[in-house]
């Protein structure tokens, strides 16, 4: 007679199941295994903005309902941060210096911004930020003076290297006793910080200084408002980059340029030549290069952006190959368009970056091809203000999928759903050090 026993055939189901289980949690994810947002429009249906938000980045509520800690009646000396870059990056080292100072219980000296020939520019923070108006709305967050005392005015700071400082401890052991030996230093904030080991106190300073204390100067703020007025409404914004130096530091190739990109390129490489062969398709589809002029025509396409829309082009001096997305997108505006000659002559290069970046926060909507600084600051903004139509545009998405040879409608479809998704959850769109995900 055949006996069938339960218990060894119970166990291989057990082991089974628990295997596939361990492998699917162990499968590396792909940017389009996850699952598709159910009962959302296809491509075509409506525009991208249609689609139905699932999260939203808001201000969190401790920093907003600004329960401070008291300052210290004493300060451990004063802290001057020196800014390189761009203007965008410049207002994130300052904003961490903002918050390191506080966190040491130093005080705050108006910051040095780089004269740098390579951006054309001259002009310091006191030329684009109001100083009066950031010294009244850090008040209680931080201590600032626009001027040193006596004793400490005539000598320079003592530079501090803080390029491998990350946290919270990393200053206080090791920036903290120059500060108190010396009562003047300078330092450049690292560019990865981490900010959310950062006590309330000293992540509610330097969210207070990004989002509410920096505004223009009155001058520079009412240019910006005659450009904003300027522009025909309503309207997208969008942060095209693809320049010179912007594609030679990708170390990206790109065929079928023309032969004065290709001259540009070259010009701006120095010693960064690009990728070739399989480092080159590995970098490509890790979401490294730019996307150009034609492939951001295509991909609005894909999201359903009317080719009758309003445009703001929000971007740097020599932007190549543009007729890849005027050829599609014919309305479309710049600054040197809309200001007069005189006016856009005489600025450089912070006070032209400072008018994108008023057009951006106060746009119907905003595209954004790369992540940069000038992206997460906007798109930070955007969301403090309550702005959600903001987008980045996935290089690594449209890499992917032309890597596996999709073309036509099946490329527009799968755009489409990538983008989608995005959008629905929120990616990207903000800065968690000071903003907070609600679920609608």
């Amino acid at each position: 007679m055949f006996v069938f026993s339960v218990k060894p055939f119970f166990s291989l189901l057990v082991g089974s199941l628990l295997l596939l289980f361990l492998l699917a949690l162990l499968s590396p994810p792909s940017l389009f295994s996850q699952n598709p947002i159910s009962g959302e429009p296809s491509l075509g249906e409506v525009d991208i903005w249609s689609v139905r938000r699932l999260v939203e980045w808001k201000p969190c509520n401790w920093w907003l309902q600004g329960h401070q800690t008291a300052l210290p009646l004493e300060t451990n000396g004063y802290i001057r941060v020196d800014c390189y870059g761009g203007l965008n990056q410049m207002r994130r080292d300052f904003c961490d210096g903002v918050g390191i100072a506080r966190l040491l219980n130093a005080t705050l000296v108006l910051p040095k911004f780089e004269v740098a020939s390579y951006w054309n520019e001259t002009s310091g923070f006191a030329d684009v930020y109001d100083v009066d108006y950031f010294i009244q709305h850090m008040n209680g967050f931080v201590k600032i003076v626009k001027e040193l005392p006596p004793e400490i005015a005539s000598k320079e700071p003592v530079r501090v290297d803080c390029s491998k400082r990350k946290g919270q401890f990393d200053y206080v052991e090791s920036v903290l006793p120059s500060l108190l030996k010396h009562k003047y230093i300078s330092i450049t904030p690292a560019m990865s910080q981490r900010r959310d080991r950062y006590p309330f106190y000293a992540k509610a300073a330097l969210c207070q200084a990004c989002y509410k204390a920096l505004r223009l100067t009155r001058s520079l703020e009412m240019k910006a408002s005659q450009l904003l007025d300027a522009i025909p409404k309503p309207f997208l914004s969008l942060h095209l980059r693809f320049e010179p130096d912007m594609v030679a530091y990708s170390q990206c190739e790109y065929p079928g340029l023309s032969p004065a990109s290709i001259k540009a390129i070259e010009a701006a490489q120095v010693d960064r030549k690009p990728w070739t062969g399989e480092l080159a398709r590995v970098w490509r589809q890790r979401g490294k290069c730019p996307l150009t002029p034609n492939e951001t025509a295509l991909i609005l396409q894909a999201l359903s952006i009317s080719p009758t829309t309003n445009i703001y082009l929000a971007a740097g001096d020599g932007l190549m190959e543009i007729e890849g997305l005027t050829d599609t997108y014919t309305n479309i505006v710049t600054k040197s368009s809309l200001l007069s000659g005189e006016d856009f002559t005489s600025m450089h290069g912070n006070t032209k970056a400072a008018l994108d970046y008023y057009v951006s926060i106060n746009s119907d909507s905003y595209i954004a091809t790369y992540f940069g600084n000038m992206d997460k600051m906007v798109a930070a903004m955007r969301a403090f203000k309550g702005l959600y139509k903001t987008l980045f545009l996935s290089r690594r998405g449209f890499a992917e999928l032309t890597s596996q040879g999709l073309g036509g409608k099946e490329l527009m479809q799968a755009l489409w759903k990538v983008h989608r998704d995005d959008f629905a959850m929120g990616r990207g769109s903000a800065l968690p050090e000071c903003f907070c995900e609600f679920k609608l």
